[in-house]
Order: structure tokens, then sequence, then C-alpha cells
């Protein structure tokens, strides 16, 4: 079983601009005053930009253009929507926002289809949306593919039956925790783990002071220490900056990478980032946009393909 690939499915946005309806539960996300066509021209080339880093990295990357119908302004995201994994799986994920449910679509699998890839095994969670039961792929749940454990922060989105379900159909043990963030001097739930974690081969970058019940911080520490991660401890005002929302990936050469935004990157202190380059190369790039009107950021519109 391996953690990391060379291989990503990523979106390229036709539309883009903040998001009301994830808005309600997503307090990374800010405002502007741009109009749409101004918003989606910077984060399409923001997008193009982040596609060039990754492909100059030795990362294979198939790009998808989303539809211009239905409007789906968070599509730059499938990461929530789809995840691979092996051998020749695929699963698609029931989303909180009605406006997210549109973005499944059985396009950008043929798409991948049509390059050579091939998903036997085809798995549809979308169907418990009946029953207001979500759970956004790999933003809520971050996973250590080779021990088998999903980490899962509680939230809207992530829904515990629905974790027991995936952990069923995969082989998966689940670690669920509370994490949160501090808005209008009120703790928050955070919306998506993969906003305050990020698990590679060998290290795990968290945001424990997110988690404010001792058990489960104690717990989750436990869990690294057995699995053989050392931890990366970031603070809150860090994965406010998305430090946290960062993906381990691989080159077509087998070189490790660490790839997050340049707002992410910046946000890690000096001793924080030559403790990574020891092992990785980091590589950035630029997500203003993309950052301040979706509330995600890198990790979240990288979809990883394992074959």
């Amino acid at each position: 079983m391996k953690q990391t690939t060379d291989k990503l499915l990523m979106i390229r946005p036709d539309c883009f601009y903040a998001n009301e309806q994830t808005a309600t539960n997503n307090y990374f996300q800010e405002r502007t005053r741009d109009n749409r066509q101004s918003t989606t021209i910077k984060a399409q080339q923001e997008f193009d930009d982040f596609v060039d880093v990754l492909k100059v990295n030795g990362v294979k990357v198939y790009v998808w253009q989303d539809a211009k119908e239905p409007i789906t302004p968070d599509a730059l995201f499938p990461n929530n929507w789809i995840s691979f994994h092996n051998p020749s799986t695929m699963i698609s994920y029931p989303m909180f926002a009605p406006n997210r449910q549109l973005e499944v679509s059985d396009a950008p699998i043929e798409f991948l289809t049509s390059n050579g890839f091939s998903f036997s095994n085809k798995i549809d969670f979308t169907p418990h949306i009946s029953s207001n039961r979500f759970l956004e792929g790999t933003g809520s749940m971050v996973l250590d593919r080779v021990n088998k454990i999903a980490y899962c922060a509680r939230s809207e989105r992530t829904n515990e039956e629905l974790i027991d379900l995936f952990c069923k159909e995969m082989g998966y043990t689940s670690f669920v925790f509370s994490s949160f963030q501090t808005v209008n001097g009120q703790r928050k739930p955070i919306y998506h783990t993969n906003v305050m974690m990020s698990i590679g081969l060998d290290f795990a970058m968290v945001c424990l002071q997110s988690i404010d019940d001792p058990d489960e911080r104690n717990t989750l520490i436990d869990y690294f220490n057995k699995t053989g991660k050392r931890v990366l401890e970031l603070s809150e005002d860090q994965i406010q900056q998305f430090a946290g929302n960062a993906l381990e990936l691989k080159s077509d050469n087998g070189a490790r990478l660490l790839a997050l935004s340049s707002r992410g990157y910046h946000a890690l202190t000096s001793t924080q980032v030559e403790e990574l380059s020891d092992q990785l190369k980091i590589i950035h790039s630029p997500l203003p946009t993309i950052e301040q009107l979706g509330g995600g950021s890198a990790r979240c519109m990288m979809a990883e393909i394992f074959m």
C-alpha cells in the first residue's frame, strides 16, 4: 500500500466566486467586492500556475476543464467528492452544500478512462444525501493509507456513520475527534480535517491546539507514535494561513515532495521548513483568490490517483 502518488486529477474552474452555501460552516472563507468574472479569471490563473509548478517537479497532472453548466463555484476542489484507491477503486461522496452536490459527474472519470485508467470497483455514497448524512472525501478524512487509518474531525460535513461505512468498505480503522477554531471569540468546529492536519510518509503536520479535549489530543499523539509519524506541530494561526492544507506527493523519479500554497509555506517557521526539507522538497504556489473566497487551499485542489 502506497501513501503517496505522482498522479493527480485536478479540475480547472469555469467559474469561481465565494459560495454562500458553504460559508455557513466554513470559517476560512472571506468576502470580496470583485465580480464573478474577475474572481474567475484570477482563480484560473492561480490554478494554471499551480499545475505548472506540479508538472515542473515531475507530478503527472490530469486536468479536466469544468463545464459551464451546472454552475459549480467550488469545482476546483475535487478531493471532496471523489477519491481513488488501490486496487482500481473510486469512491464518490455526499456533499453538504446543494451546489457542491452538482459537482459529482461521470465526465472527469471518463476523461481518466480515456487516459488509460480503469476503475472496476465504484463505490457511491451519494445516496446518503437524502438522509442528510455527509462525508466530504479526503477533506473530511485524512488518510494514513499505509496503516489504513482514517483521521476525522467531527463536523456537519463529516458523518460518523459514513466514516464507519467507509472503513468497512476499505478495511480501515478510524480515529474521530473534535477540532475547533476561534471565530469571534467562540470555538467553532473546523469544517474539514485536512485544514488542520496532513499525513506524510513519516510525519504528521497537525494543529494540536485545535483539539480542546486533552484525552483526544493525547490519543491522537499515541496513534502517531505507534505508526512512526514524527509530529510537526502547527499553531492555530498557521492553519488559518493554510499551512496544514498540504499533501505529500512524489515525482516521476520517486523524489519526495510536499505541495502547499505560498501563503501556507510562508506561515511555517524556519525551523519547520528546515525539518521538512531534510526529507523532501517543498513546492508551493500563490493561491490568494482561491483561499480567500473558497476557504480551501492546495491540498483541496488535488485528487490523488492510485493504480
